[in-house]
């Protein structure tokens, strides 16, 4: 069994050479590149492995990722520091002004989409003759609705697209994760058999306010409390430890109270990237607090999409799963269309979301990391191959496909139209 330092010497290892090797030779972004590189690799470790059944070529390999819960590493680990560099970077004042476009597509986009979603994936597994209970299927839909910050934040490194465009975006993905796991943990309630009164209407609402509600409110107090201290002080080092103190202390916090770690660093991170560059940070401060994160958010970007891409080679999926993820990938699409479509044609004839945006906001629905851990935190049931499957087909076609072809999607559409 490898140690800690081992594993991580490991991924960063790889991630390093696979970059290096993107950047050479391929032209694809960095976080997309890294993914084919890691999946293809799997996927070519997986055929030669069933090719030599009796050598067991890679077994240290697959051993070394058993070892790692994935689910715990995105959750509770990557997760607080990349939602906290990319908010770092996205305009509060921007954000106000696009707000309620996107808490529509925060809110009532993601629950649509989890009920479109969940009545496509067990109408195709009933039809394919692999029935699962419409309650897990609406648990696959929860999981794979809300956009992935992550994902959606490292694609738009290399799309232009309008700022507003780009705010609602960035919000919609960073406080979609919410929503999304509070409609998550209730399925999965109603899915397990675990219902009475913890289903009801009033603790559902009880559940979203305390959740949502109860994170942004952490994150505001801490965020506060991080900008006061480096508004008295002239320390860029100091002030550098103040922000990782901030990120890790509100994510703990937030888990003991049972509130939204992710809504959390979000707000703390908004609090700080607006207020803090205009009276608490020099010059130099500023220089090395967001350089540091910026390096934060690539370095863990890197291994995140690595592991997502090496995780093929411990999944276990039959025939029929595949043909259902495979099917399941439209489904998906569809729902998003729904999703963004509604809110744009009931407000077609004001400023609030433009129907022209629809097709670009469709395509730009990217799942990622987030939907696998959550995928992988699902009790074992005859349900699970299935939901893995078609979280798997989503992610890499969102990432890989979706991501790369964004760029050429917004100059045909969106930018077309400014010229």
């Amino acid at each position: 069994m490898l140690s800690i330092l081992e594993l991580s010497a490991v991924l960063l290892t790889l991630s390093a050479v696979l970059g290096w090797i993107n950047h050479k030779y391929l032209p694809m972004p960095h976080t997309i590149g890294l993914l084919v590189m890691s999946v293809a690799a799997s996927l070519i470790l997986v055929i030669i492995d069933a090719a030599v059944p009796d050598r067991h070529l890679f077994d240290a390999l697959t051993n070394a990722m058993l070892q790692i819960d994935f689910s715990a590493v995105v959750m509770d680990g990557m997760l607080a520091f990349l939602l906290f560099a990319g908010s770092l970077h996205v305009d509060l004042g921007k954000l106000r002004e696009r707000a309620a476009p996107v808490a529509i597509l925060a809110t009532f986009g993601t629950v649509v989409s989890t009920f479109i979603v969940g009545a496509g994936f067990w109408l195709t597994a009933k039809l394919l003759g692999q029935p699962i209970p419409i309650a897990w299927a609406l648990v696959f839909g929860a999981l794979i609705s809300p956009t992935d910050p992550v994902a959606v934040l490292a694609t738009l490194k290399n799309v232009k697209v309008p700022q507003s465009l780009e705010v609602e975006m960035q919000g919609e993905s960073l406080f979609n994760d919410g929503v999304g796991i509070v409609v998550f943990t209730v399925m999965l309630l109603f899915a397990t058999g675990d219902t009475g009164e913890r289903t009801t209407v009033s603790a559902i609402s009880e559940l979203l306010i305390v959740e949502a509600g109860g994170g942004i409110l952490l994150g505001v107090l801490t965020g506060v409390i991080a900008y006061w201290a480096m508004r008295l002080i002239d320390d860029y080092a100091v002030e550098v430890l103040i922000s990782l103190a901030l990120v890790t202390a509100t994510y703990a916090i937030a888990q003991r109270l049972h509130v939204s770690g992710p809504l959390a660093v979000v707000a703390a991170g908004l609090l700080i990237g607006y207020h803090a560059p205009r009276k608490a940070m020099s010059d130099r401060t500023q220089t090395y607090v967001f350089g540091l994160w910026t390096l934060i958010d690539e370095i863990l970007n890197s291994v995140l999409f690595l592991l997502i891409g090496l995780e093929v080679l411990v999944l276990k999926f039959d025939v029929t799963a595949m043909v259902i993820a495979a099917i399941t990938i439209p489904v998906v699409l569809i729902a998003r269309l729904a999703a963004v479509g509604i809110p744009a044609l009931v407000s077609w004839s004001s400023e609030l979301m433009s129907t022209r945006n629809v097709p670009f906001l469709t395509w730009a629905g990217i799942r990622g990391g987030i939907s696998v851990a959550l995928a992988l935190s699902v009790p074992d049931s005859p349900s699970k191959s299935v939901i893995l499957a078609g979280t798997y087909a989503v992610v890499l076609f969102s990432i890989i496909v979706q991501g790369s072809t964004l760029g050429f999607l917004a100059r045909k559409t969106i930018l077309k139209r400014q010229t």
